[in-house]
């Protein structure tokens, strides 16, 4: 399966890791783009000079491309910005915001520029300001999601531009790349099933939590405050239907939500603690290394595909 993405991007599959705060740290990034794909360091919980040595670790692991995710909401995207450019990332990937502002920088120091995106609009606004692809994220995805399926986002977004397009939301096995495939995706971005590699440094609690998860376990919390992030069910979870319920003011419910992922990332509290988590964790029920991982998923997509019509 060499994509458009794998030429654009110079990688063996077109798979991108997602980026998880607390989560998607060197370790899981060299290993993604070690087995082929392409591994995203997630930065919003880190500083400019963090970001540099985290960039650094990944290029003493690996020799293969990766990208950085910047959440353009975050207090500290100029610095970020401006370290991705001095080290010369391969790739950047956007969330939260339009990149367009940094796009010259981008451009000068050669970084490629994926924003993700959850709307039609969002996506041909990132093509004019000269994104190199986009990301279309269903709201299928853990973490902060939009309001569209994965199924009816993709192929609208297809639809709506010239660049290539990654399907994210609700993939974790080949028959999910073969769909995103069918919907005219060029590639994938796959989350909540690294989450559980071997290689991905979050506490063995979170683990546990992904692996036993059903698939009716995630609710998404926030939504009076139009910022909606999917997670899995815990008392954290039911404390923010409560305040939302009794009308609590949407800086209330904020506040309720400060530290949590933190807490569930390393401190191992997925009782009280923020466990995002997308739709699809109820597939997920086995630990792998990110190896292992991209080569079952690819080995299913290869058989799907080249399977006889019935």
């Amino acid at each position: 399966m060499y994509t458009d993405i794998c030429k654009l991007f110079h990688i063996q599959y077109p798979i991108f890791q997602g980026a998880m705060a607390w989560i998607s740290d060197s370790s899981l990034v060299s290993a993604v783009s070690e087995a082929g794909g392409l591994g995203v360091l997630a930065t919003g919980h880190l500083d400019g000079e963090q970001c540099r040595a985290e960039i650094r670790r990944i290029r003493e692991n690996t020799d293969k491309p990766f990208a950085v995710n910047i959440m353009l909401l975050s207090p500290k995207t100029e610095e970020l910005v401006q370290v991705v450019c001095e080290e010369h990332v391969p790739v950047v990937t956007t969330g939260a915001g339009n990149p367009g502002r940094f796009m010259p920088a981008f451009r000068e120091a050669g970084v490629k520029v994926v924003p993700v995106i959850p709307s039609v609009a969002l996506a041909k606004r990132m093509e004019k300001e000269g994104a190199d692809a986009v990301i279309a994220e269903g709201c299928e995805s853990g973490g902060h999601v939009g309001k569209t399926t994965t199924m009816a986002l993709v192929p609208q977004v297809v639809d709506a531009v010239n660049i290539p397009v990654l399907a994210a939301g609700g993939i974790a096995d080949g028959r999910g790349m073969a769909a995103a495939r069918m919907l005219g995706a060029s590639g994938v971005q796959i989350g909540t099933r690294f989450l559980v590699s071997r290689e991905c440094t979050v506490h063995q609690n979170y683990k546990d939590r992904i692996l036993k998860a059903r698939d009716i376990d995630t609710v998404t919390t926030g939504q009076s405050t139009g910022h909606p992030v999917r997670v899995l069910k815990n008392a954290l979870t039911r404390e923010y239907e409560r305040l939302e319920r009794e009308g609590a003011s949407a800086e209330q419910i904020e506040e309720l939500g400060r530290g949590r992922l933190r807490m569930a990332v390393v401190d191992g509290n997925t009782d009280q603690g923020s466990v995002m988590s997308g739709q699809i964790a109820g597939m997920v029920t086995k630990e792998q290394t990110a190896g292992e991982i991209i080569e079952e998923i690819m080995k299913e997509y290869t058989e799907l595909m080249s399977a006889p019509c019935v």
